[in-house]
């Protein structure tokens, strides 16, 4: 399995739990919030990859990849902060949405 490959499969992981927690929260994501977000974790993800790559710290097996590169950052590696864009607001807002009707339930039993 190439990194391509994988990232993929994590990214559409991601984007189909993000829809299935978009949905079953009934809310809708704030795109501008998303685009800015995406926007910096992309910026700073080919700025430290590249970094860490120049010094040493790890390196990739040049067979597995793709071949494009953001620096010496490769493609693959913007995946995993896009991932965390789509899934990272819907989980929160499916956990928030949980626990206030939790509240809601716990406040109902304290007024019985």
């Amino acid at each position: 399995m190439t990194y391509l490959q994988l990232s993929a499969v994590f990214l559409a992981v991601a984007a189909l739990a993000a829809v299935a927690l978009g949905v079953a929260a009934r809310r809708t994501p704030h795109l501008g919030a998303l685009a800015l977000t995406a926007l910096a974790l992309l910026v700073l993800t080919a700025v430290f990859d590249t970094v860490m790559i120049a010094t040493g710290l790890f390196h990739y097996a040049p067979g597995p990849l793709a071949g494009l590169h953001i620096g010496l950052a490769p493609i693959e590696d913007f995946a995993y902060p896009l991932a965390g864009v789509l899934l990272l607001p819907a989980l929160w807002t499916a956990l928030r949405g949980r626990r206030s009707r939790t509240r809601a339930a716990a406040r109902m039993e304290e007024q019985a």
